[in-house]
């Protein structure tokens, strides 16, 4: 794999590749590059960069020291776009979900079905996708929801909504500027003979809420994930963020009280996510195991998250900004590139 830095691709690469650094070499059109470079298992070399050019010229290279080598067309942004599912049913109840990973951007939406009819939270991929999955099971999408206003990545929520006439669902809100069934805390969604019980949790966003399936399922959104929490600092100022921070504490002790079995399904995960169908999720007993800001006062958490914070998600003023206008890009791919950072460990 070629990559323009060891940093990029530890943060954000395909399982099971290497990293060769022959970037700028390549574009230099240097003769020797990638001359030590040996594929380990003998068979076909994929190589990858960015956006799918350079790693074109490492492909060429190397056939031309007759190693069998292919480049991956549209690169590590078109990997983002790769997709996979994994299934899980809901406990003691006939309803189904579907988690929908993104593999490459950790990206999780979900399918819930019953009684013939489905919702989709978070929807991150294209309309299609949901289509072709809900269709797959004999469902028919009447419900789109969404957690938060996204930053790290596009979402494809209202145009599913108005691709398949379903109710465009959201925490109620002033920040976006399109119609929207505004949801409070309290409410219940009704999907099939399944409900959906919206718990308003405030912290990483304003307006961030997490539902509740048949008070057995969560769906975190941002919020809470299997082993960190969302920040508060995105769109915020200094002051704001430690506001947020402090009422974050009381959105996620809020959930931590919950039944020890709830099933927590968040909205990312932080590694690429195999094609091995296993579900991405964790109960809520299990998740305040690993993580160890839930078991902190709210002023230790509060001075220890402000000062764990990651680096800001490539592009999130201008994907913020989209995401409150509904609107998505021709291409979404150079926009998206890059890890999700939207996690405190």
């Amino acid at each position: 794999m070629t990559a323009p830095t060891i940093a990029e691709y530890a943060e954000w690469s395909i399982p099971g590749s290497v990293h060769a650094d022959a970037y700028e070499a390549l574009r230099r059109g240097d003769p020797t590059a990638l001359a030590d470079f040996r594929p380990t298992n003998g068979d076909r070399v994929v190589t990858v960069c960015a956006a799918g050019k350079t790693s074109m010229l490492a492909a060429e290279r190397l056939r031309a020291r007759g190693v069998d080598a292919v480049s991956l067309e549209g690169g590590m942004r078109a990997w983002s776009l790769a997709w996979n599912i994994a299934e899980l049913p809901c406990p003691g109840s006939t309803t189904r979900i579907v988690q929908l990973r993104r593999t490459g951007k950790g990206c999780l939406s979900y399918l819930i079905g019953s009684n013939g009819d489905a919702a989709v939270v978070d929807a991150s991929l294209d309309p299609q996708v949901y289509h072709r999955v809900a269709d797959k099971h004999g469902w028919r999408i009447c419900t789109v929801l969404e957690t938060h206003v996204h930053a790290d990545h596009l979402s494809r929520a209202r145009a599913l909504a108005a691709d398949t006439g379903a109710r465009l669902c959201l925490p109620a809100t002033d920040r976006v500027s399109f119609e929207y069934a505004p949801l409070e805390d309290g409410d219940i969604v009704r999907v099939g003979s399944a409900g959906l019980r919206a718990l308003h949790t405030p912290g990483h966003t304003p307006e961030s809420a997490c539902y509740l399936l048949n008070e057995r399922v969560l769906f975190t959104g941002d919020t809470l994930f299997l082993a960190a929490v969302g920040r508060p600092d995105l769109e915020a100022s200094a002051e704001q963020a430690r506001r947020r921070a402090h009422v974050l504490h009381a959105s996620l002790q809020r959930l931590v009280a919950l039944s020890p079995e709830t099933v927590v399904l968040p909205a990312h995960t932080s590694e690429p996510v195999s094609f091995d169908g296993q579900p991405i999720s964790a109960t809520v007993e299990e998740v305040q195991e690993r993580t160890s800001l839930l078991r902190e006062t709210e002023e230790t958490f509060v001075s220890q998250i402000l000062t764990r914070l990651p680096p800001t998600p490539p592009n999130h003023h201008r994907i913020v900004a989209l995401n409150e206008a509904g609107t998505l890009p021709d291409d979404p791919t150079e926009l998206e590139a890059g890890a999700n950072r939207c996690a405190v460990a």
